[in-house]
């Protein structure tokens, strides 16, 4: 998770789980969070280690888990901070822009931020002076997913499906089919099989809940 990215809701209110989330929301935050994690930042060796310990299952989402895993105990640190450097970051930019703004404008700064923002404000979500990037960043949204799946936030019923359906499904999928495409590591490329697969089984199931 982005730690410190957000203010009230995020970062402070109880910092755990609500006591009515179910076993199968609580497993979706995770995936969020994995994904928000890796996303965000370089992964330490203590991620690394975690990961490491993914073996997944014969299922389209667990064979993803289980080739991460691979890819994490295989990977070189120093290896995958240049990848992450030249995918997400660059000198002047890197291969990839993942905004909403860049891949639903062509542009950065656009509506689609504003319309983040103002969601962001709907709910009590404030960001931290202490992060640069602006809020419709994937790894931030896909923070907030977590969030709403687990009850850190607290939200109206409808609004997490709104929330996917607005900010995340039009592009993100792309995004991590781009990063699969682009990254030089296997680690990278795993995130994004892995962030794909997720994606379509999440919007299969707000699909149902429609």
């Amino acid at each position: 998770m982005l730690s410190g990215a957000f203010g009230r809701n995020v970062a402070e209110m109880g910092g755990g789980v609500a006591a009515t989330v179910d076993e199968v929301d609580l497993l979706r935050s995770r995936q969020y969070d994995l994904l928000a994690t890796l996303l965000g930042r370089v992964p330490c060796g203590r991620v690394l280690g975690q990961i490491s310990g993914l073996d997944g299952d014969a299922t389209p989402l667990g064979q993803a888990l289980g080739r991460l895993g691979a890819a994490a105990r295989e990977a070189e640190p120093a290896v995958l901070e240049r990848d992450h450097f030249e995918t997400f970051i660059g000198v002047g930019r890197g291969r990839l822009l993942p905004y909403a703004s860049y891949y639903l404008t062509g542009f950065l700064n656009e509506r689609p931020l504003a319309r983040v923002r103002a969601d962001f404000d709907a709910l009590g979500i404030e960001r931290s002076d202490a992060v640069s990037e602006p809020e419709d960043h994937v790894a931030i949204l896909l923070e907030v997913m977590a969030a709403l799946a687990s009850g850190r936030v607290e939200a109206e019923p409808g609004v997490e499906a709104r929330f996917f359906a607005q900010h995340l499904q039009p592009w993100a999928g792309r995004f991590f089919a781009d990063l699969e495409r682009e990254a030089d590591t296997d680690f990278y490329r795993a995130v994004g099989a892995l962030g794909q697969i997720f994606l379509e089984i999440e919007a299969e199931a707000f699909a149902l809940d429609t």
